[in-house]
């Protein structure tokens, strides 16, 4: 039985992959701020009081998992909002980069001592941070943070290759959630399916791919 933890586990994509893993067998820790009602109801450990921008917090999220050895780390916790060149927010902005961009890394370098030899780190990022992929401009806050967050995938599977932990590096699809305001092509059930099927699969050789979670395709940073 494989034990994963999920940040951002409270709604969306977060909600669904615990949702997902737990089907499966795993034995789940879903990580947020505040937990929800549909959360706590997926009869998983849920560790509520967990703030991905905050150093104190993700530490004593680390100390009380114990000894507990973690199989998948799932970096999901995420905040969208919508700058455009004539209005520019950048308190607004720099949040994007503390949630979305040193987030992952802050909670991956906090667990590197529980993960193992076989462990896999998935940074749930988004197309919208490919420089190669901008046709449309604007959501500077989302884009840069998400561009920030590729980065820090890539040196995180140079270095945790050496410890035999693969990074996978995922796009979700558009996914109606609240964050997207219920738009998108995709519901999170289908959204989360390819994303599993993308961090079952990842190994050392794989590891810091910029991927499309419903089809594996490469993606352009």
């Amino acid at each position: 039985m494989r034990t994963a933890v999920v940040t951002g586990a409270n709604r969306g994509i977060g909600l669904e992959l615990c949702r997902q893993l737990a089907a499966r067998g795993d034995t789940v820790i879903g990580a947020c701020r505040e937990p929800s009602r549909e959360l706590e109801g997926l009869g998983i450990r849920v560790e509520g009081g967990v703030d991905v921008t905050d150093d104190r917090t993700v530490a004593d999220f680390a100390a009380r998992l114990g000894e507990t050895r973690l199989d998948l780390l799932v970096n999901n916790a995420g905040i969208l909002t919508r700058e455009g060149l004539d209005e520019l927010d950048f308190d607004r902005i720099r949040r994007q980069f503390e949630v979305n961009s040193l987030g992952p890394l802050r909670v991956t370098a906090a667990l590197r001592g529980r993960l193992h030899r076989g462990s896999k780190v998935a940074i749930i990022t988004s197309l919208m941070g490919s420089m190669g992929d901008n046709g449309s401009g604007g959501m500077y806050g989302y884009r840069m943070s998400k561009a920030a967050v590729n980065a820090a995938g890539v040196s995180l599977a140079r270095d945790l290759a050496s410890d035999g932990i693969a990074v996978a590096i995922l796009h979700p699809g558009y996914v109606r959630t609240r964050m997207t305001g219920g738009q998108g092509s995709l519901d999170p059930v289908e959204s989360v399916r390819g994303l599993l099927a993308r961090i079952d699969a990842s190994t050392l050789e794989t590891t810091g791919q910029f991927l499309r979670g419903a089809t594996g395709e490469v993606l352009p940073w």
